[in-house]
């Protein structure tokens, strides 16, 4: 089964999206912080990360770093999810090593599309 990993620190966000994807059969944990999501993608390794960007104390860009630089979780497909829509901000989230960028509020079948492609790459590449 899919595991995702969904790190939001909105509860009502993370949630919504929780539920919504559990729904289509995927296995969802959460985490409200970037320290929480790090530690369960180590413990449980999810197939797929979405990972907000804007995190109190450690931001979604530095949660992407150090699980990229991490042996362990470097395969992990990261997808940041940002409401920020500025120019530059998906090459941001790419040289911070997510794979993929979309921005909230989330379009359902949009990112359904990203995850299963992230997924294939992922296969692929194992």
């Amino acid at each position: 089964m899919v595991t995702i990993l969904i790190v939001e620190d909105s509860e009502l966000s993370r949630d919504m999206l929780s539920r919504r994807l559990r729904r289509r059969g995927f296995e969802v944990l959460t985490a409200a912080d970037a320290e929480t999501g790090m530690d369960i993608a180590q413990r449980d390794m999810p197939s797929i990360i979405l990972m907000d960007m804007s995190l109190p104390l450690i931001d979604g860009w530095e949660a992407t770093r150090r699980l990229k630089a991490n042996d362990e979780t470097r395969a992990i497909p990261i997808l940041a999810l940002t409401a920020h829509a500025m120019a530059g901000d998906r090459q941001s989230a790419i040289e911070a090593g997510c794979d993929d960028y979309d921005t909230k509020p989330v379009e359902l079948p949009r990112l359904l599309g990203k995850i299963e492609r992230l997924l294939a790459l992922a296969q692929a590449r194992s």
